[in-house]
């Protein structure tokens, strides 16, 4: 049997003697200033055990792992007409890439590069009648957890100096794919990605993700069907243009966000949150990769 615990603990004292432990993110003011040494683990089996290491119940901003979060909330809304916006294919360049949205007629290759989840924060918009409020509720009625909430000052950060998602907004608005305004996509866009979590609440959050659409609290929230398909995207699309090496090393679906965090997970038997804020070249979180591949690798527990 397994010894969960010990594995993680092996695997966090390996990651911490890492002489290369990435960079923290500096394009975002507010995320420069965290600590690079951060580093926390938590893994719940679908036997109802958790399991934890280091910074675990630390808050940390989420970014673009909310992308997830979001796009399950609209196609609970409005179901498969997100897809004659969006796309389901990888894309092969940055997240913020915007040379294929012009050549593509504003159609984004998928949900979880930026301008494709701007798009999904345009359908959440129309179809929410507080989006902000709705949407924060949204994710505390997932974790089960009233602690969570948007950090104001990572927002305004983002909001400040998020030139590149501006220029993809008048782009989709161009191609008209934006069926609200830039700024009021923009602002609710920006206090998504700045929603503070800790890796045992992003857990807790994507268990439904592992349980065919069915939270930690018994509720229906999607379909197995959608389950299914947003498990796809996250395993070709979840790490931007490292989303292959990470099917290759890992072989989980997953999703990263620039804050450091990783949340993957085995459809009927786990979800796994890492965190750590340096990020490799591809802007992913270093330890994060590494961790995870090891932990797939000692308990032989992926897709694969």
């Amino acid at each position: 049997m397994l010894s969960f615990q010990a594995i993680l603990e092996t695997i966090y004292k390996d990651a911490l003697n890492a002489e290369d432990k990435g960079k923290v993110p500096t394009y975002i003011p507010e995320l420069a200033n965290i600590d690079i040494n951060s580093f926390g683990i938590h893994l719940r089996t679908f036997d109802g055990k958790d399991y934890g290491i280091g910074d675990f119940n630390k808050k940390f901003s989420i970014q673009s792992i909310s992308k997830v979060l979001a796009l399950s909330k609209a196609i609970s809304l409005v179901n498969g007409t997100v897809w004659k916006r969006i796309d389901v294919e990888p894309s092969g360049h940055p997240f913020n890439q915007l040379a294929l949205l012009e050549i593509e007629n504003g159609k984004p290759r998928n949900p979880l590069i930026n301008s494709g989840a701007i798009i999904i924060a345009d359908i959440l918009i129309s179809n929410l009648k507080n989006p902000k409020e709705d949407f924060l509720n949204y994710i505390r009625e997932l974790t089960g957890d009233n602690d969570v909430n948007y950090n104001l000052t990572v927002a305004n950060s983002e909001k400040n100096t998020g030139f590149k998602n501006y220029a993809a907004a008048n782009l989709l608005k161009s191609f008209k794919n934006l069926d609200n305004s830039v700024d009021e996509v923009l602002d609710f866009y920006f206090h998504q990605c700045s929603i503070e979590m800790t890796c045992s609440q992003l857990t807790k959050a994507f268990y439904f993700l592992a349980n065919k659409g069915v939270s930690l609290s018994n509720k229906n929230i999607i379909s197995e069907s959608q389950a299914k398909r947003i498990n796809a995207i996250m395993l070709t699309c979840g790490f931007y243009d490292e989303a292959g090496e990470f099917a290759f090393e890992v072989g989980l679906p997953g999703k990263s966000g620039v804050g450091g965090g990783i949340v993957a997970l085995l459809p009927n038997n786990y979800v796994i949150t890492t965190w750590a804020p340096g990020l490799n070249l591809k802007g992913n979180s270093k330890l994060g990769m590494l961790a995870l591949e090891q932990f797939t690798t000692k308990t032989k527990l992926s897709i694969f």
